[in-house]
């Protein structure tokens, strides 16, 4: 719950510091621009809310790291992922956008704050305690700040503890771990595909480097 917070806290933090002009860089994410990612996180946003008051009665099917399918790399045809840059657009100015991200952010936070962890929740037609859920976007929400900042250099990373949970939680989803000469930015990066490995970082991946990139959905 804390490192939900902290994450969460500190990708909004990036988005608040952002430049008007900047809004219009390249994300790291292929295809969108920083206002399309900061316009996607509005979006989860909602989602969060949305779960947090989706109770559940039946058992959990899934937890914080089967939560996370491993899906094929886009290829821009998702209906939602298209319409996501005509959202972005629609705002005008980047100020709108950051307001709006602030105030439904805001809202999801606290919420997360208040829920009790135990109580079981429906998503994605899934069920998963409330701790589940928040702990499996620890991992959303550091990638989406590595996103935010990749084409910013100046711009602050994500917290070093929440970058360590989410390396944690990929190597689970990927079921092996990544070689300890990867800092957990680099892991991230290369494990979601995000980077390509190195001829060296590669010999040091040996047969893991197979099975990347990890791309969850």
């Amino acid at each position: 719950m804390d490192l939900f917070s902290r994450s969460w806290t500190a990708l909004r933090t990036a988005v608040a510091e952002i430049s008007d002009e900047d809004f219009e860089r390249p994300s790291g994410c292929v295809g969108w621009l920083v206002r399309d990612l900061v316009c996607h996180l509005v979006i989860d946003a909602q989602d969060v809310l949305i779960t947090l008051v989706t109770p559940a009665e039946t058992e959990p099917t899934v937890d914080a790291v089967t939560y996370w399918n491993l899906v094929e790399p886009p290829t821009g045809e998702d209906p939602l992922d298209a319409l996501i840059p005509r959202l972005a657009a629609a705002y005008g100015e980047p100020r709108l956008l950051k307001f709006h991200l602030d105030d439904v952010g805001s809202a999801a936070g606290r919420a997360a704050e208040l829920a009790d962890p135990a109580v079981r929740v429906s998503t994605r037609d899934e069920v998963l305690t409330v701790g589940d859920y928040l702990s499996a976007y620890v991992l959303e929400w550091t990638l989406h700040h590595l996103d935010l900042i990749a084409h910013l250099p100046s711009a602050a990373e994500p917290p070093t503890e929440t970058l360590v949970a989410a390396r944690a939680s990929l190597e689970k989803i990927g079921g092996t771990s990544f070689p300890a000469s990867f800092s957990d930015k680099d892991a991230l990066l290369i494990g979601t595909g995000r980077r390509m490995p190195t001829d060296a970082e590669k010999v040091a991946l040996g047969d893991f480097a197979a099975k990347l990139p990890l791309v969850l959905g």
